[in-house]
């Protein structure tokens, strides 16, 4: 039973003024908990966009012949908290679910599912690839996911092993030169270990290929025959480069096929940028989440005060006013520099994330949140809120967070979108002022200077 979790607000409850303490409740998303008299009573627990509108629709007097659920006369205590985005509610509504029935009731209430992976068995003497959803502690460094279904994960799979030759049945295999072989086989997609037609050794270097290839989302496989294609294009080998280029075609079509989430469990790390609730005392901040290993931590608030929501570069062209902008007060003598700048916050936060973190040995509780997250970050981008940001893998602080990328899209939620600059009509601007210009000089004015052109100089 999960004991940790409590609502912020508690506020008994009598049917006699019912109307002033709903009055104090927020219209403002949330997770509430309407609680009985009695300790054993089932709370009625939910999550919804308006706190308060909900509870009316629950707790006001009953209309006459009406079917709607009321518990007017069975709540005595009301629990509830404010979220400021779906995806905080989901994960607050799954903790109190948790702290009031247990994971178990839990996991059946919110059907909780786990995702799918590819697991790839590196400790077999033949590994092979297969789509599964069940995690074990042995295996978690081989599972490759979360997939949105068995069928994206199954397709992925397919596409990969059809650049390798890696055996796809489910058998143990006990190699024999008289073993029948497959089908697999008889189109040349597998180097048949079952016949003995290839050593250990060839096949494990095929096996580690294929886990290279997934361990970098094909990124190595990419640019070996994107190298190999320019040596050959460089020696006029042209067949040679058209066949390396339709491979390298094919590499990116199954490189497609996974979303750039797709990635060992144990690598399952992400910063997931959310708006904070509705506070009064701070508008400007965002909430961040931790994704440490499948498992999320959070929330923590950043203050994006300070930062300025600018669109990406490629929305506006190369304008400086399209570049991102840090403000940052200069101190006064005396005061510590650099101590309120928006990347000090932000790697301050960050750090109080990282702390919450531990390694999660619980396989239930990792399949719980790995279903919250496939079921966030796989929605249609217009209905998905919020932003994730991996950690840098391209640059020389491999495995740093990309803090300015995290304010940027913090600032995003809090700010919005700048909106686009008006269009200047030139044209009609011109005549403006040529029309002031002549009116200028028809009525004399001598408070205005006038502005005569001087004419180029002769060369």
């Amino acid at each position: 039973m999960a004991t940790s979790f409590h609502f912020e607000h508690v506020l008994d409850f009598t049917p006699g003024q019912a109307d002033e303490i709903l009055r104090a409740i927020p219209a403002l998303p949330g997770v509430f908990a309407l609680c009985g008299a009695r300790a054993e009573d089932s709370p009625y627990l939910t999550q919804t966009t308006d706190l308060r509108r909900r509870m009316r629709r629950l707790l006001d007097p009953p209309e006459s012949q009406s079917k709607r659920l009321n518990l007017r006369e069975k709540v005595a205590r009301i629990e509830y908290c404010v979220t400021g985005s779906a995806f905080e509610s989901s994960l607050v509504l799954y903790q109190a679910t948790a702290a009031h029935f247990g994971y178990t009731e839990a996991r059946r209430r919110l059907k909780l599912h786990t995702p799918y992976f590819l697991r790839m068995t590196m400790e077999n003497p033949h590994p092979r690839v297969y789509s599964t959803n069940k995690l074990s502690k042995r295996g978690l460094a081989q599972m490759y996911g979360p997939f949105p279904s068995r069928l994206s994960a199954e397709r992925y799979c397919d596409a990969v092993l059809d650049l390798f030759k890696l055996r796809r049945c489910y058998e143990d295999l006990a190699p024999h030169p008289e073993h029948p072989g497959c089908l697999y086989g008889e189109m040349k997609k597998c180097i048949e270990p079952c016949k003995q037609a290839c050593t250990p050794e060839e096949y494990a270097v095929e096996a580690e290929s294929v886990k290279k290839f997934f361990d970098t989302r094909g990124e190595s496989m990419i640019i070996s025959i994107g190298l190999e294609r320019e040596v050959a294009s460089s020696a006029m080998q042209f067949e040679k480069a058209a066949s390396l280029h339709a491979q390298w075609q094919k590499v990116k079509a199954a490189q497609t096929l996974a979303d750039w989430i797709v990635r060992p469990i144990p690598r399952l790390r992400a910063i997931i940028v959310q708006a904070a609730g509705d506070d009064v005392e701070h508008p400007d901040h965002a909430a961040l989440f931790l994704l440490n290993g499948g498992c999320i931590v959070g929330p923590e608030h950043l203050s994006t005060l300070g930062v300025r929501a600018v669109r990406e570069q490629t929305s506006v062209g190369s304008s400086l006013f399209a570049q991102p902008l840090m403000l940052q007060a200069v101190p006064l003598e005396g005061e510590p520099t650099a101590s309120n700048s928006p990347e000090t916050r932000a790697a301050y936060v960050l750090s109080l994330l990282e702390k919450r973190a531990e390694p999660e040995n619980d396989l239930a509780l990792l399949s719980d949140h790995l279903s919250l997250l496939r079921r966030w970050y796989y929605r249609p981008e217009k209905q998905r809120n919020g932003e994730i940001f991996f950690p840098n893998e391209d640059t020389g602080e491999k495995g740093a967070w990309p803090i300015r990328k995290i304010l940027r899209g913090a600032a995003r939620l809090v700010v919005g979108d700048p909106k686009p600059m008006a269009e200047t009509q030139r044209d009609a601007a011109k005549e403006a002022a040529k029309g002031i210009k002549t009116k200028i000089l028809h009525e004399g004015r001598p408070d205005v200077e006038r502005v005569v052109p001087v004419p180029p100089k002769n060369r």
